[in-house]
């Protein structure tokens, strides 16, 4: 006889299918019900996302009029939604009373930053190969320490040229010693 402890994930499983499929099939006849239910002049959502009104509610199909004078015929099973009157209206007309009252999210990000419009272009963050002291901007610093900050920029850049000309010099002795 098996263990009862090696026959418990099994049972766990089975158990776990039984309330998976129960929950889809109370699903399933919720939503046979709300189809049954669906009368002429209400409104719905397919299951591809259109919205239409009920003209006709046949046997299998339903006749729904998408556009005035348009009409198309569904299979009741590609109505995802009844929706009520006033859901239905609120969609059509465009009007979204959810978010009418909300604050207003702009499309860029100039509104977490603190107020743009106010905004100098001295507190914008300059980012030239000069940096200026902390609180001071760069139109501000003196021509003196401009002249000092060019003189190691100067040397530098010899420096590098020197360094260039030294590998040149390297690679052309090598070659001659082949």
């Amino acid at each position: 006889m098996p263990n009862i402890v090696t026959l418990l994930p099994f049972i766990v499983l089975i158990g776990a299918m039984f309330l998976m499929t129960r929950s889809a099939k109370k699903k399933q006849q919720a939503a046979a019900q709300m189809r049954n239910e669906m009368q002429a002049g209400t409104g719905v959502r397919t299951i591809g996302g259109m919205y239409a009104t009920v003209k006709e509610v046949h046997e299998d199909t339903v006749l729904l009029e998408v556009a005035p004078g348009v009409h198309a015929i569904y299979a009741k099973n590609a109505i995802g939604a009844v929706l009520a009157d006033e859901e239905y209206n609120r969609i059509l007309d465009g009007a979204d009373p959810i978010h009418g009252d909300g604050p207003v999210v702009p499309d860029d990000a100039s509104s977490l930053t603190g107020d743009a419009a106010d905004a100098d272009k001295a507190d914008k963050i300059d980012l030239g190969k000069t940096a200026a002291p902390a609180g001071e901007p760069a139109a501000d610093k003196p021509a003196a320490d401009e002249a000092k900050d060019a003189e190691p920029a100067a040397e530098a850049k010899d420096a590098a040229k020197a360094d260039a000309d030294a590998a040149k010099d390297d690679k052309k002795s090598g070659d001659d010693a082949k």
